[in-house]
């Protein structure tokens, strides 16, 4: 079922049940091109339609989105990047104890999963990832830390991130990677957007 909230003349929150409602909507958006609809911004369990006021209106905007049928359109398909990873990580010790694994096992099955950017959000050119290893399931840390590396390589819960830049936060870090996930001088600045699907590469 889908909930929806009007944010002013030039936008509408979709609310749905959970993160696979989100990104199914969000495809069926997509696919849709819905007249004039300029963005859409999904989340954990919702999508921002922002639209034209010109164009169309909030109202036109829900009727739109309520007749479609998402249940059928599946994930976002934005292409395929590898991301190549040193796992070193200053928590991988901590993060297969939690798993019952060696180190090793933690990285294999890392780079095996497959995982798909659900939703940006946090920082410019952070992505959440969902993979399909139910096991790599693991809590952030109690305490976060105040500064951590561009590039830092995390998981928490059951999802996976790759810092952007420095900040604050309380992933546990696995690795590391050299790839730019935010770059102003590439006409997409952040590499990992909604729908992209990740390969994760261990390098020396």
């Amino acid at each position: 079922m889908t909930r929806f909230l009007r944010c002013g003349r030039e936008a509408v929150l979709a609310e749905v049940d959970d993160l696979d409602a989100a990104l199914a909507l969000y495809a069926a958006l997509r696919d849709a091109r819905l007249p004039g609809v300029v963005d859409l911004v999904p989340a954990a369990r919702t999508v921002l339609i922002r639209l034209d006021p010109a164009v169309t209106s909030p109202a036109e905007v829900r009727a739109a989105t309520a007749a479609l049928e998402p249940g059928g359109a599946g994930r976002a398909d934005a292409g395929t990047v590898e991301i190549p990873v040193v796992y070193d990580g200053p928590d991988l010790a901590e993060v297969a104890g939690h798993l019952g694994v060696t180190e090793d096992e933690v990285v294999a099955r890392h780079t095996a999963a497959r995982w798909t950017v659900a939703f940006a959000g946090f920082a410019p050119g952070f992505g959440y990832l969902t993979g399909d290893d139910p096991t790599l399931d693991v809590p952030r840390r109690s305490s976060p830390r105040t500064r951590i590396p561009a590039g830092s390589v995390g998981l928490a819960g059951r999802f996976s991130g790759v810092y952007p830049n420095e900040s604050p936060g309380g992933w546990q870090l696995i690795g590391s990677t050299t790839e730019p996930m935010w770059d102003l001088t590439r006409p997409e600045p952040a590499l990992l957007v909604p729908g992209v699907r990740v390969i994760f590469k261990a390098v020396r």
